[in-house]
């Protein structure tokens, strides 16, 4: 790969024939190659690129990425020896961000030179405006980790299980998975398994023909028939009534069902993705779960951090609802003590619970800032997390005092604590019969 302009065209080819962005950066950051496809992604074309530093072209920054705290692929090549695969963010030629998976690959030039090929795979990509790829809002390791899994799980066709408290995003998630799967343009069906009364689980599920049941005036598609070739997302699957478990595992099994009062048997193709914040194996062991319903279910598992693990992003993340909040304009700014604050608050009610709190602070803002003050933070507990205060005091402690300091800000009014958590007041009642605050 000795002078650029003298390279061979074989290899250009070959680096073309990538369905993925492919780039060659030498030793000192520059690029002697890169596809037609990464050129695109950058809006630049080949003879501009090259010659190029890597990190100025994806990051735009000045920089190499590991002095700004990356893993870097780079440097594990030229001073490991090492060919790695990362999670990093890049930015496009309108500085739009974008989650990008690289792996790194070791290559040997004709005089012996080290090369490092860099194959790039956009999580983001093709996930259409249905998924807004900005509302996967966040570049704390723990997000990243969890988004690339997500794009992994899409490919596939087996039924996903996402595991996740209140409030982190399990429909943002399914909706991702939907987007970056081979059923995209398909229909994207929703059901909250919660909030079906169980004499109406089934009909909801399957449909009903005319004068199935006192009331059914006319024939009505079930969930599974409306989303036949696309994907069907469960969520709070862990509510299903029992007695409705066994038809839910035979139309997952066979596909084949029949809507309530018909003879004729109907088939759906579906992908199911399924959401709870509940541990089904306990359920099982309670035997308020069927064992083979599980199975069928969590084909594969994916945890979504809740946002006390990801405190790196709440700045981008209240920046973007706030946006949203104020309908796309900036009429408000967070204060340096609310980003401090925020930060340090551990959101049992996770990103749900901060939407809530800073549409407060909007309706409060009077000047343009929120400050620490605007937040309306729950009193009578210390903010930090227990590893920053040294003391040995579990989640589950913290969670039971934040629920108790709500009710007394509340007067004991549930809605309106539920409200202040954002979620629904089954969740809340089974939270505080968990932790004995039902009376």
């Amino acid at each position: 790969m000795t002078g650029v302009s003298s390279m061979d065209i074989d290899f250009q080819s070959l680096i073309d024939t990538h369905e993925q962005p492919f780039v060659v950066i030498d030793r000192r950051y520059r690029i002697v190659a890169a596809n037609q496809r990464y050129c695109d992604a950058y809006g630049m074309t080949p003879a501009a690129i090259v010659g190029k530093l890597c990190h100025a072209v994806s990051h735009h920054s000045q920089r190499p990425c590991h002095e700004n705290g990356e893993q870097c692929p780079h440097q594990a090549l030229f001073t490991r020896d090492e060919a790695v695969e990362v999670l990093h963010t890049h930015y496009h030629a309108d500085n739009q961000p974008e989650r990008t998976r690289i792996r790194g690959h070791r290559l040997r030039g004709a005089a012996g030179e080290i090369y490092l090929g860099e194959q790039l795979f956009p999580l983001e990509a093709q996930a259409g405006s249905e998924c807004d790829a900005m509302q996967m809002i966040g570049q704390s390791p723990a997000f990243m980790a969890c988004v690339d899994k997500l794009a992994r799980v899409a490919e596939s066709e087996a039924s996903i299980l996402l595991y996740g408290e209140s409030g982190v995003g399990k429909e943002l998630a399914a909706r991702f998975i939907h987007a970056r799967s081979n059923r995209a343009g398909m229909a994207f069906i929703v059901i909250n398994c919660a909030a079906v009364p169980e004499n109406l689980f089934e009909s909801e599920l399957f449909g009903h023909e005319r004068g199935a049941f006192s009331g059914s005036s006319g024939l009505k598609k079930g969930l599974f028939e409306l989303a036949d070739n696309g994907t069907l997302f469960l969520d709070e699957v862990g509510e299903i009534p029992l007695a409705m478990q066994a038809k839910l595992l035979r139309v997952l099994e066979t596909g084949e069902f029949r809507r309530v009062g018909g003879i004729r048997t109907l088939t759906a193709n579906v992908r199911v993705v399924s959401a709870t914040n509940r541990k089904l194996l306990d359920e099982v062991d309670a035997r308020r779960y069927r064992l083979d319903l599980y199975y069928r279910l969590a084909g594969i598992d994916v945890t979504l951090p809740p946002l006390r693990e990801r405190a790196a992003d709440l700045p981008d993340l209240a920046i973007f609802l706030l946006k949203r909040l104020t309908g796309g304009q900036s009429t408000c700014r967070l204060a340096p003590d609310a980003v401090s604050a925020l930060q340090a608050y551990d959101f049992p009610g996770n990103v749900r619970e901060l939407r809530n709190l800073l549409q407060h602070a909007v309706l409060n803002c009077r000047d343009g800032t929120i400050r620490a003050a605007d937040l309306r933070l729950p009193a009578g507990i210390s903010p930090a997390p227990p590893d920053r205060l040294g003391a040995r005091v579990s989640l589950r402690d913290m969670e039971r005092a934040h629920l108790q300091s709500l009710l007394d800000a509340h007067q004991g009014h549930r809605a309106r604590v539920a409200a202040a958590l954002g979620v629904t007041e089954r969740t809340l009642y089974r939270k505080l019969k968990q932790h004995g605050l039902g009376r």
